[in-house]
Formats: C-alpha cells, sequence, structure tokens
C-alpha cells in the first residue's frame, strides 16, 4: 500500500522546507517512489532591491541568509564590479577570500555536527534533543559520547569562525565590508596576528577532530555511499579567486559523459510550471527574469523556482566543487557528499593560510572609480551549499532589476516544465525506509544536500490596537490571535 509521509517542517536546517514522500513496497523492499520538496516561504529580496542605490546590494542582499551572508555579500561586490567595469587590488581579493573562507568554514562544521550528525547519533538526553526518532544507531556508546562532546566543541568552532572573519568583515553576520571595487578593511600586523591564530586552532580542530569523524559515520553506514545518488549531474560556478586561477575552477559534470565540460552561464534558465510565479516569467534567464508571485496557482507548490541548465538538473555543493576541480574521486551519494564537504574544509584551511600572507600590513584593498549611470552585471561565486548567482540592471543610477538563484533552488527545486523532479526530490527516489512512521533515511538524504531556506521574507507587523498579523504567502493579511 503506498503511503504519503509528510516532514514539515525538515528540523536541523536553515529555513523553512517541507518534504512529501511517496513511500511503497518494490521488489520486496519498502522506500521512497516519489517525493516533493516545497519552499513554504516567498523571497521577496529581489523586489526590495529595485530603486535603490546599486551599492546597497551587498548589505541589503546578505541579509537573505544569516548562515552565509558573505556569500551574497560577495556575489553582489562582484555583480557591482561587472556593472561598473571595476578590478579590485589583489590585497581586496584576499580579504573578500579570508571573509568568506571563515563562513564556509562556519557553515561546514555546522552542517555536519550541529545539522547531520543526529541523524546517525543520540543526542543528549535533554529537551531540544529529546524526545527524537528512533535512527538505528550503529555506534557504541563510548564512541557516542565522544561524538557529542564533539557537538559540543563544533559550537565553539562556529563561534571562533565568525570571531575570525570579523577580524576584516568587522562584524559577522552581515559583514559590511564588501562594496564595489573591493573592501573597506585596511590590514594591520595585529589583524594578521589575530587570524593566524585562529586559523591554527579552527584547522587543528578540521584536520583533528571533523575528519576523522566524518570518516567514521561513513564507516559504520557504508550503505548510504549508494543512496541518494539521484541525476548524478555536478556544476560549480568556481569561488575564491586567487592569482594563477580560482581555488576551485568552474564546470559541469553529467553522468555517463567523460570529463569536465565548460560553463555558459548564458545556458541558465527558470522555471516555473510549479512554482507560484506567473507564468509569464518562465523558463526565462535570470539576467531578464522577473519576480512576479501567483499564489495560488493550480500546478504550483513551492516558492522555490527549478533553475536549469540546458534543461537539466544540476546539483551544487561541496561535492560539486570538489570532483569539478579534480580533488575527489568518489561517486555521488549521502556520505560521498559527507565526506567531499569534511575534505574541501581541510583543502580551504590551507589556502586561507596563503591568502593572509599575501595581506600587507595597511594595504588598501579598494579600487577607487568613476560611478555610471547605468550598467548590468552578474557576480558567479559558491556559497557552502552550492552555485550562487546574482544579476543586476541599472538605470538612472538606480537598480531596474535584481533577480538571485541560489544553490537551494538548484538542490531542492520543485519539478521543471517537462515534468523532471527536481535534483533532491530525485535523488530521494529509491530511499529504503524502515519505519513509515519515522523516516529518518529521508532526513540522511535531504540534510546531505545541506538546504537553506533563510532565503525567505517574514512579514509581520502590528495595527493600531497592537494585535498581530501575518502576512500569507499571497499577501493576505490573517489575523493572529
Amino acid at each position: 500500500m503506498r503511503i504519503t509521509a509528510s516532514i514539515d517542517p525538515v528540523t536541523r536546517i536553515e529555513g523553512h522546507l517541507k518534504v512529501d514522500v511517496e513511500i511503497d513496497t518494490v521488489d520486496g523492499v519498502q522506500q521512497v517512489v516519489d517525493a516533493h520538496c516545497v519552499g513554504t516561504l516567498f523571497r521577496g529580496f529581489e523586489k526590495i532591491m529595485e530603486g535603490r542605490d546599486p551599492r546597497d546590494a551587498p548589505n541589503i542582499t546578505s541579509r537573505i541568509c544569516g548562515v552565509c551572508p558573505t556569500s551574497h555579500g560577495m556575489a553582489a561586490a562582484m555583480t557591482l564590479d561587472s556593472a561598473y567595469g571595476v578590478t579590485p587590488p589583489n590585497i581586496g581579493l584576499m580579504m573578500r577570500n579570508l571573509v568568506h573562507g571563515a563562513c564556509f568554514l562556519e557553515s561546514h562544521i555546522l552542517h555536519f555536527y550541529i545539522l547531520s550528525l543526529l541523524d546517525y547519533v543520540k543526542g543528549p538526553a535533554m529537551p531540544p534533543w529529546q524526545p527524537g526518532w528512533d535512527t538505528g544507531r550503529r555506534i557504541d556508546a563510548t564512541t557516542e559520547a565522544r561524538l557529542q562532546g564533539n557537538y559540543l566543541k563544533a559550537l565553539e568552532m562556529r563561534r571562533k569562525c565568525h570571531e575570525m572573519g570579523a577580524i576584516y568583515g568587522g562584524k559577522l553576520p552581515h559583514t559590511p565590508a564588501f562594496i564595489a571595487g573591493g573592501f573597506t578593511a585596511v590590514s594591520t600586523a595585529q589583524n594578521i596576528t589575530d587570524f593566524q591564530v585562529l586559523l591554527t586552532e579552527i584547522g587543528d580542530f578540521v584536520e583533528g577532530t571533523l575528519l576523522p569523524d566524518v570518516e567514521l559515520v561513513a564507516a559504520l553506514y557504508p550503505d548510504y555511499f549508494s543512496i541518494g545518488k539521484g541525476y548524478g549531474n555536478l556544476m560549480s560556478y568556481g569561488v575564491f579567486e586567487q592569482s594563477g586561477g580560482p581555488l576551485f575552477t568552474p564546470g559541469l559534470i553529467e553522468d555517463g559523459v567523460a570529463g569536465v565540460q565548460e560553463l555558459e552561464v548564458s545556458r541558465i534558465s527558470e522555471q516555473v510550471t510549479y512554482s507560484w510565479y506567473d507564468d509569464i516569467t518562465n523558463d526565462k534567464h535570470p539576467s531578464v527574469g522577473e519576480t512576479v508571485p501567483e499564489y495560488p496557482k493550480d500546478a504550483g507548490y513551492s516558492w522555490l523556482k527549478a533553475p536549469r541548465y540546458d534543461g537539466t538538473n544540476f546539483e551544487c555543493g561541496p561535492l560539486a566543487r570538489m570532483k569539478v576541480n579534480g580533488d575527489y574521486a568518489g561517486d555521488v551519494s549521502v556520505m560521498d557528499r559527507h565526506i567531499a564537504r569534511s575534505q574541501e574544509a581541510f583543502k580551504l584551511i590551507s589556502a586561507m593560510q596563503v591568502w593572509l600572507g599575501a595581506v600587507a600590513d595597511g594595504g588598501s584593498g579598494y579600487t577607487p572609480f568613476t560611478l555610471p549611470t547605468t550598467g548590468n552585471g552578474v557576480g558567479l561565486t559558491e556559497a557552502p551549499r552550492g552555485a550562487l548567482a546574482h544579476w543586476i540592471d541599472v538605470a538612472d543610477s538606480k537598480v531596474s532589476n535584481y533577480q538571485v538563484v541560489t544553490p537551494t533552488c538548484w538542490n531542492c527545486s520543485p519539478r521543471d516544465s517537462a515534468g523532471n523532479r527536481g535534483p533532491l526530490e530525485e535523488a530521494l527516489v529509491g530511499t529504503p525506509v524502515a519505519k513509515v512512521d519515522q523516516p529518518v533515511e529521508v532526513l540522511r538524504v535531504i540534510h546531505s544536500v545541506d538546504p537553506c531556506l533563510d532565503c525567505a521574507t517574514h512579514v509581520m507587523r502590528p495595527d493600531r490596537k497592537g494585535k498581530v498579523y501575518i502576512i500569507d504567502r499571497s499577501g493576505t493579511r490573517i489575523e493572529n490571535e
């Protein structure tokens, strides 16, 4: 008998995601046979940007997400560099990389220990960890206690990543330091020393704790090397500019096609047949895309659009970056995603040592330029969880259009116009489920792609009598008693 299980909301992610899975018995195995990923909140930042001074973009768009704010700050600054034809000095690029890298490390530590580990390890015997699902744990009590201790240590390391990034960023999250033409900070000898102390401590944690813990979980759950593949198509925009080329190169890997293919941004489009947006915006390139909500909509089931590359689904994230870059030889699966993410953190520590060495005492990170009144540009970078791009049009010194395509839109998109599932939806199909009322196996697949839906706006306002109203997804005011 086919059963529909709804995980709403998916916990231990950033933001609000609902996942419906249909479970049936196939060849004697109870497994997922269909899935729908639902982004439950509208993101209005594209509309917020309209009519504003373009230079506001890094500060405003970094508020899209509190977990990866530097990713949006970086993308917005690169978009303005592109629109204005300005090249930041190398010191500015290195300081951008250092702050962005700190956010990557913070997010990777967060993802494994705080968001994913409890799919495999019992949490502390107290709320909010209890009550919890039976995960069919395979870890002995001594090892479980050690991992719980590392869970707590990870909270400290996350804080130190933020402290490290704030040395040049001024503060984290939501640093104001990313600007058109470079970076606002001027480095001092003390900055370099302070950054190095924290980078060394975080690096020791990544090498001595994170890497072994990920390998341990992978060894205990080897079946998850064959679960959650999906389409097997991978995409990276490339990230971390440096002399000799970016640390991670852009490119595509298509399942069954040999080699890494060149990425051509002109071949990206966003489809909205199953999204709560007007169909007049369907299948447009983001540079001419529009944000026109339509709710309700007969076919729609998500506030996420469906980005496609030549009409094809691609997954993005650390596994995609590492494989496109030639740094990871494994396949595509739940455990491959975790291992590639931890190995990326280790690679990044070494790169940040080099970037820190290139930041001279007193060097300026900014290139002055004359502000044009018109222009258009694109900024392609990577957030910790995958490919991120911003597009801008400027007219009469104001933003006339702004579009953002996030990695979660790539990974967790709904079906496209051809009816093809999104990457995570496809990855869920075939997942075995032992208990339909506690489908922890489904959570393991979901968490492996690190969904982040903080990129949604929540609007609440009091009326004159002090009552609170909620503005729902269609813009209708609902009284909240």
